[in-house]
């Protein structure tokens, strides 16, 4: 696998964070930000995907009115 160096301006916060855990985990920052941008981008692949789906549900008629998801929620509050 190649690999390609991208800069970034981060937070001296963030930055402190980084080293922090970089020097618990004996790892170098680089892996550090490297797992933490792996998991952000995954995340957000599926919530675009997740989003898709909820339109195509949409789309296709697949959805409960406010009157009843507001009568649902009510009920939560009833005993037993």
């Amino acid at each position: 696998m190649s690999n390609r160096v991208v800069t970034a301006h981060i937070p001296l916060d963030l930055a402190e964070q980084v080293d922090l855990l970089a020097a618990q985990l004996d790892r170098p920052k680089g892996w550090i930000v490297r797992q933490a941008l792996t998991s952000w981008v995954e995340l957000e692949a599926k919530r675009c995907q997740l989003t898709l789906e909820g339109l195509a549900d949409v789309d296709a008629g697949r959805v409960v009115d406010h009157a009843s998801v507001t009568a649902w929620a009510k009920s939560l509050d009833q005993p037993g």
